[in-house]
């Protein structure tokens, strides 16, 4: 969902709320960067990100096919 401020944060549609023709939408926005934000926390504190992509064989192919070698690959 999308209003004059930009994308809101979260929406469910399917969650009727009187006077909404909608559902609930959220009256909160975040900026487009601060998603990437969270994960880099995330994966400061407990690595989860990178054991989640390292176990992810689409991502492991992909990067041996696009010529990426060593380190963990």
């Amino acid at each position: 969902m999308e209003n004059e401020y930009g994308l809101v944060c979260s929406f469910n549609p399917t969650f009727s709320v009187p006077g909404s023709k909608h559902g609930w939408i959220s009256r909160d926005h975040f900026a487009l960067d601060q998603g990437p934000v969270i994960l880099m926390i995330e994966n400061f504190r407990t690595e989860l990100i990178w054991t989640l992509m390292r176990r992810c064989p689409y991502i492991v192919d992909g990067l041996r096919r696009a010529g990426f070698t060593g380190g963990w690959l």
